[in-house]
């Protein structure tokens, strides 16, 4: 293996809390502060960057002042990336590339998000005109909302209503399980008093769930029970070249493609960059072990599985951001410590997939490989 070969050697998250809920007042930085200080305790060597994704923060540079509240030396830099709901995967893939290009040793990557308190946006004029998401494209362009796009990606794709909820009730009972069995202790790092995910729920039978309306469109099929939540947390994972690897377990970072589609469908982004990227490698889908895939609408999710031929008993197999919740700039990267968990702490299978669907139009997928 070329020495420069980025290797995630850790990976933590703190537990996924509703917004307005268990993490209301706390910020994005104490948020991201916690999992780095969790991760500097799992490596024990000088951090050289500091990459952090961030969506609707007050600005300022959150890695650089996550970084310093937790402890880290002054010398350490710290970059702020927004690439929407794919932040914190992007995070990651800068970090592999920092390494890959011996330009650090080590880099700590992923997003946090406190949805809880995020600011309020206005444009400026009399009265202030109030917005709660930038526009994701030009003016006269169709940018819907997501579960708008969400509905159509459903209905274009012929995903059913019945198959919506049945997935959602899966990734609960899912989630529910794995917390039961203490899948997720390991990766977890306890702030605000919280030490678990607060969305996952039992008991949500698709009888259960047939009962919520439509949330977005009149006659659509996307509802509050078969999407994911709005979440504050934060994710991140510790990236070593291969050769200061020291004989640590590790995933290795083979490939990553960004791709783009039509900005009024985002939700099927993961298709070609899902794609292209085992056309570069080489990969079938059929190599791909696990599958963690951002649960933004299980319609979405189910047309993008659909399209790639991925079979659901591979995907999210302790639940995704449908039953944990969606810190949007840590959703994605909370994608790689569920790979590391399954794939290193379990011993899991060689090959792994993280993909997720961006506002604008536009997917990223990670190609990860286990290393003993």
């Amino acid at each position: 293996m070329d020495p420069r070969s980025p290797v995630v050697v850790a990976a933590r998250r703190t537990p996924f809390g509703t917004a307005g809920g268990a993490l209301r007042d706390v910020p994005v930085s104490t948020l991201a502060a916690a999992v780095l200080r969790a991760l500097c305790d799992g490596t024990g060597a000088q951090v050289d960057e500091v990459v952090l994704g961030n969506v609707m923060g007050p600005g300022g540079n959150p890695a650089r002042i996550a970084a310093l509240e937790a402890g880290l030396d002054v010398g350490v830099p710290g970059l702020s990336i927004d690439r929407q709901c794919g932040s914190g995967l992007e995070a990651i893939t800068l970090a592999a590339t920092l390494v890959r290009a011996g330009r650090a040793s080590l880099v700590l990557a992923g997003g946090a998000e406190s949805a809880s308190t995020a600011p309020r946006r206005a444009y400026r004029g009399e009265p202030p005109q109030w917005y709660e998401r930038a526009p994701f494209a030009p003016a006269g362009w169709d940018d819907p909302d997501m579960g708008v796009a969400a509905d159509r990606v459903a209905a274009r794709a012929g995903v059913s209503r019945t198959r919506q909820d049945s997935y959602a009730a899966g990734s609960h009972a899912r989630a529910v399980a794995a917390q039961a069995a203490g899948r997720f202790d390991d990766e977890l790092v306890a702030v605000g008093g919280l030490d678990r995910d607060q969305r996952p729920r039992s008991g949500l039978t698709i009888e259960r769930l047939r009962r919520f309306p439509a949330a977005f469109t009149a006659g659509g099929t996307a509802t509050a029970a078969n999407s994911c939540g709005i979440s504050d947390g934060a994710a991140l994972v510790a990236v070593v070249p291969d050769s200061r690897r020291a004989g640590r377990p590790g995933l290795r970072l083979v490939d990553w493609v960004c791709a783009g589609v039509g900005v009024g469908e985002p939700g099927l982004g993961p298709v070609p960059a899902t794609q292209q990227l085992l056309a570069r490698t080489g990969l079938t889908v059929d190599d791909l072990g696990v599958v963690e895939i951002t649960e933004a609408f299980a319609g979405q999710v189910l047309a993008c599985l659909d399209a790639l031929g991925i079979e659901r008993d591979r995907v999210c197999p302790d639940g995704g951001a449908i039953a944990l919740g969606h810190p949007w700039a840590a959703s994605a990267a909370a994608l790689v410590v569920r790979l590391f968990a399954r794939m290193v702490r379990d011993d899991g299978p060689r090959f792994g997939l993280a993909t997720c669907g961006i506002g604008g139009g536009m997917g990223l997928s990670l190609l990860v490989e286990r290393i003993a």
